[in-house]
């Protein structure tokens, strides 16, 4: 059966109508002062779901955090943890746990004892602390280092004694704001893995704040695209990236062309396009506008084939030259002016080591697509 992208696992707790939500925010609202940074805003996260919330700086997805974390009190609407109203309990009384970006971890104290710290203050007897420091880390692979102290361990060692930490009290909810915004590339790559690994384990509910696109469509069951204090789109990671729902979804996450045009002709789940770029036909995925008004068509790079012939049978074909060339090592982006003078961007995989005749630069070129690999939208 056909999907939309490659999926991570069969968990779709929100297609089935008998399912509850886990958490759920309903019409909630923040203000400080005159500033909105949460606008009336409903949401429903699953159990056991790994949620992120992404968005540029000061879209309001920390402050969404904060008060589910009881750090901040919403000033208008409703939050709920399995079933039961969050209004008015204090963050230490919620079955919550919340990672900062800055690990936060107590300097002093060697990894076990930072590890073991909450446990201390909920009374938790010694053998049983001890053991459950223990099973922390190991999860974290962690063992060698329980008497370093933070300033001898790597930054992607604090990072796993933060959530060893973090999970060491068995929250039902864990929240992580930004949390691998300190690692290198290479360390956040794996640590994303290992995150999503430590999750589905120890069966918890995580949410995350990012910024980070990759980390997110990494990482997620389902993302929630925010912008100025509402959330704009919600889907799985395949839906966001391959069906966004705006031009604002669209170029948020990973790089995109988007063409500009006059609908001439809809129906059957396409449409026709002529706009200064050229006539193409685009399929549909939502409401199709009708003729005469403007849409956009909205297509990866990936999507988009380059040769110097006009292929035959493409749904699609524009001509343009190629103005830059950029050697990535797995791919090659080759950015071309169309003859409007808009530049587009294509991406070609370098499937072998050897290419036969390589495209360069002022080369007069054709890019061609299919009707169905973009999208076209009308906002």
């Amino acid at each position: 059966m056909p999907s939309l992208g490659n999926i991570r696992r069969s968990f779709v707790p929100w297609e089935d109508p008998e399912a509850k939500p886990y958490i759920s925010f309903k019409n909630v609202t923040k203000r400080f002062g005159d500033f909105t940074a949460v606008d009336n805003l409903s949401l429903d996260v699953y159990e056991r779901e790994f949620f992120s919330l992404l968005g540029p700086s000061g879209c309001g997805k920390t402050t969404l955090l904060r008060m589910l974390a009881g750090f901040e009190e919403p000033t208008e609407g409703e939050l709920y943890l399995d079933g039961q109203p969050l209004k008015g309990v204090p963050p230490h009384k919620r079955p919550v746990n919340m990672m900062f970006q800055s690990y936060a971890l107590f300097p002093h104290m060697n990894v076990a004892d930072n590890i073991a710290f909450g446990l201390r203050q909920d009374g938790m007897e010694k053998g049983e602390r001890e053991e459950r420091v223990a099973q922390m880390l190991k999860l974290v692979k962690l063992e060698e280092f329980a008497r370093r102290k933070p300033h001898q361990l790597s930054g992607g060692q604090r990072q796993r004694v933060a959530l060893a930490r973090s999970v060491a009290k068995r929250p039902k909810l864990l929240i992580l704001d930004e949390p691998l915004g300190a690692l290198d590339k290479k360390l956040r790559e794996e640590t994303q893995f290992e995150l999503m690994d430590l999750q589905q384990e120890l069966g918890l509910t995580f949410m995350i704040v990012t910024h980070d696109q990759e980390e997110a469509m990494t990482m997620s069951d389902r993302i929630a695209v925010m912008d100025a204090g509402i959330i704009v789109q919600t889907g799985t990671p395949a839906e966001i990236y391959e069906a966004p729902n705006s031009r604002y979804v669209a170029d948020f996450i990973g790089s995109v062309n988007i063409l500009e045009g006059n609908v001439v002709s809809s129906g059957d789940g396409h449409v026709e396009i002529a706009g200064p770029d050229g006539q193409f036909v685009g399929a549909v995925r939502s409401s199709a506008p009708a003729a005469g008004e403007t849409a956009w068509f909205a297509i990866r790079p990936e999507k988009m084939r380059v040769s110097r012939e006009k292929p035959d049978g493409a749904d699609n074909a524009i001509k343009g030259e190629v103005w830059d060339i950029g050697y990535l090592g797995d791919m090659t982006i080759v950015n071309i002016r169309l003859e409007s003078g808009k530049v587009v961007q294509a991406a070609m995989i370098n499937q072998s080591r050897i290419v036969d005749d390589p495209i360069g630069y002022d080369e007069h070129i054709w890019l061609s697509f299919s009707a169905d690999a973009g999208v076209v939208l009308n906002r």
